[in-house]
């Protein structure tokens, strides 16, 4: 058995490395990893990004988004919050046993005077409050389990980045479902700081596994890891490009009158949209806008840009270019 103790912060990166040893570190039957991430929100493999985030709260502080590839719902991580991961060589039919992938934290937090335990989903709890979140992929025999533990993570940031759309979204995607949540660090006799507890669940588990050695990548390893968390994990395509089919409807007003907006999107990309409201313009045919976003990103950059070539005032007149991309992409 091997161990990894990630020192970057880059979420795109630590996904990119425990997909890695995931995929490519197949001559260890174990592998167990920690890793802490900058501000980020991490997406299941099955869900719509869209649906999960708070767009324009993430935007305007800088907090990444990144796909992972394992399913179940979107987690959000600071340099508070605590990850680990367990790969293992599995018989099909074991996949999904969260509870006991989850006895390591267990056995710490207990070991620190805190009691937590493994609830009928997936999830730990403290009080009935969730501190951990649980997730598992299984290729050929394999499995990796990882684990988003709130240790002392600003939960107000947390709370708004994880804010539900108010739009009306319609799609097939993987719906996250919002619990209840504590951080760990308030209920600690003693308190420590996440290095610290960091520490402590590695030694419990070089306890479990005496023989475990902590693993150092060669050079070209750490390209791999380096270009695929470039070219997949910090691309448009995979952390919002990869999202369902879904249709989506928003209703917003400003001074110039009430907008409401139809939108297909496919794979993020717009497929078709229609405009209605109170608004008002010179030309009554919109066409001319919807033809001029259909093929374009779901983004407020593209969206944008697709505007800017058009004379948006012609066809809603009294409205800013910004307010109409505020209407449509939020």
């Amino acid at each position: 058995m091997i161990y990894i103790v990630s020192k970057t912060n880059k979420p795109q990166y630590n996904i990119a490395m425990e997909e890695y040893c995931f995929k490519k570190l197949l001559s260890y039957d174990k592998i167990f990893m920690l890793w802490i991430n900058e501000p980020s929100i991490i997406v299941g493999r099955h869900q719509n990004t869209i649906e999960e985030v708070n767009l324009q709260y993430v935007r305007e502080n800088g907090i990444h988004v990144v796909r992972r590839i394992s399913g179940g719902g979107a987690v959000y991580h600071d340099l508070n919050n605590l990850n680990y991961t367990i790969i293992s060589n599995e018989e099909k039919g074991s996949e999904f046993d969260f509870k006991t992938f989850s006895e390591p934290v267990i056995e710490t937090l207990k070991d620190l005077g805190v009691e937590a335990h493994f609830t009928g989903r997936n999830d730990l709890v403290i009080n009935d409050k969730k501190i951990c979140g649980n997730a598992q992929a299984y290729i050929n025999g394999r499995i990796m389990h990882h684990g988003c533990i709130l240790f002392d993570t600003d939960l107000t940031v947390l709370s708004k980045a994880l804010e539900i759309p108010k739009d009306l979204i319609d799609s097939k995607s993987v719906k996250s479902v919002r619990s209840a949540v504590t951080n760990i660090l308030p209920h600690l006799p003693e308190k420590i700081g996440v290095k610290e507890f960091s520490d402590a669940i590695l030694r419990h588990i070089k306890k479990l596994f005496p023989e475990m050695e902590e693993y150092v990548f060669s050079e070209k390893e750490l390209a791999e890891i380096e270009q695929n968390s470039r070219d997949k994990f910090s691309s448009w395509e995979w952390n919002y490009g990869h999202s369902p089919q879904f249709n989506i409807t928003r209703k917003m007003r400003f001074n110039a009158g009430k907008i409401q907006v139809f939108a297909s999107v496919k794979n993020s990309v717009i497929e078709g949209i229609r405009f209605y409201g109170t608004f008002f313009g010179n030309n009554s045919d919109l066409s001319a806008v919807e033809n001029a976003l259909k093929g374009v990103r779901y983004t407020v950059r593209d969206v944008r840009e697709a505007l800017s070539r058009i004379p948006v005032s012609e066809f809603f007149a009294g409205f800013r270019l910004d307010e109409l991309v505020e209407a449509i992409v939020g």
